[in-house]
């Protein structure tokens, strides 16, 4: 049975039992990482195996993912396998710990200084700074690189010059996990590093800085992520487009509304695969209201006059949101579009009697922009049947402006 089954049918005996005992290392490699994402920090089996990989395996990559599926368990998975080496208590005060994890990152074995590493980043105790910045410099790229990602979980702005020498490290994790900690501690000469990065050679490093700007708290890099918007990958062009919209969901409503404009003619330019997915994506899975808005907002200003299906099923459905100002905007951006299925879809949502009464009298409001003779037939019905006054007096403004309105 493969291990992806496994893990899917939450077979943790048997996985527990390929982790430790297969003849593969690639098998434990990857039983380990599914134990980590699929685990529970309270099944003691599965932590002590995860254990005995990080201290006892023969292969490093093995125990790298014993320690990196420790941290991925949480609940102080990590601390236990420093408690049993180090003889740490993990119920110690964050000054005792900070203080033995740092000896800990002096160790001799490389998989133990990236599990200190890895639990000072969760202690997110300012005075574990020093020591990981210590960890920046180490041998084994395995712990610069989850030095790095510790300092970002931290956040404090001090090391941001130690991270960004190592922006020219030579192994492109450790350069990937700088730019996520700059991105994450999003200070100002954080941020102009990342700019940076914007043209590296290596498309993973780009991709990883267009997304870490998106975790400025001002719209100041929207420009420069435009022009990541013409990479020549596909991977880049959508991450900007996720942090264009991020960051201007958390700016300050002034700041947005200088860069909107110039943001829709660069996205006007980017091809529709780069731009429409990632818009409709956000605006089916976020969850903040702000974001949700700048997608609908954005869509109803970049989509073609006939787009593609997805598009139009977004913004109708974003007709019944629960936030009025993202509803609206659905409506706007609709009334922007042609097309039969735009036309089909608007009818549809006006006939289902389960949608929100908000919902179907905004899909009315539509049909007098977008519909045809199956607009007003369907309008002129609506006026007819016992529904909800909101919908009717939509439909029959609609219908006015179709010309199909009766006396």
């Amino acid at each position: 049975m493969s291990l992806y089954k496994l893990a899917r049918d939450n077979d943790m005996e048997t996985l527990t039992d390929r982790a430790k005992n297969s003849d593969s290392a690639a098998v434990r490699r990857r039983a380990a990482e599914m134990l980590g994402d699929v685990g529970d920090p309270g099944d003691d089996r599965t932590v002590d195996v995860l254990i005995h990989l990080a201290r006892n395996d023969d292969d490093d990559s093995v125990r790298a993912a014993g320690v990196d599926a420790l941290g991925d368990l949480g609940d102080g998975c990590v601390e236990r396998l420093l408690a049993e080496e180090f003889g740490v208590d993990p119920a110690a005060a964050d000054w005792a710990a900070v203080r033995a994890y740092a000896k800990a990152l002096q160790s001799s074995v490389p998989e133990f200084r990236m599990a200190a590493a890895n639990a000072l980043g969760d202690l997110g105790d300012s005075d574990a700074v020093k020591p990981l910045v210590g960890g920046l410099g180490d041998d084994d790229p395995r712990v610069r690189e989850r030095a790095c990602y510790a300092l970002g979980q931290i956040g404090d702005p001090r090391p941001v010059g130690k991270l960004k020498q190592r922006l020219d490290d030579d192994h492109g994790a450790v350069k990937a996990a700088a730019a996520d900690a700059l991105g994450t501690i999003a200070s100002q000469p954080a941020l102009s590093a990342l700019v940076d990065l914007l043209d590296d050679d290596n498309p993973s490093i780009r991709r990883v800085a267009a997304n870490a700007l998106g975790n400025a708290s001002s719209a100041e890099p929207v420009p420069m992520l435009a022009s990541a918007l013409g990479d020549e990958h596909d991977t880049v062009r959508r991450t900007a487009v996720f942090s264009i919209i991020e960051l201007l969901s958390n700016a300050p409503t002034k700041q947005s509304h200088a860069v909107r404009d110039a943001v829709v003619s660069e996205l006007k330019q980017a091809d529709d695969e780069t731009v429409l997915g990632p818009l409709t994506e956000i605006l089916e899975d976020a969850s903040q209201a702000r974001q949700r808005r700048n997608a609908v907002w954005f869509l109803g200003r970049v989509t073609s006059d006939d787009p593609p299906d997805a598009v139009v099923d977004a913004l109708v459905e974003a007709l019944g949101d629960d936030d009025k100002m993202t509803a609206q905007f659905a409506a706007t951006s609709i009334s922007n579009l042609d097309g039969l299925y735009v036309e089909s879809t608007l009818i549809s949502l006006l006939r289902d009697d389960e949608a929100s009464t908000e919902a179907r009298a905004k899909a009315a409001y539509s049909l007098g922009d977008v519909g045809g003779s199956r607009a007003k037939e369907a309008l002129d019905r609506i006026t007819d049947e016992d529904v909800e006054k909101e919908v009717r007096k939509r439909a029959f403004a609609s219908l006015s402006k179709l010309g199909g309105a009766r006396q």
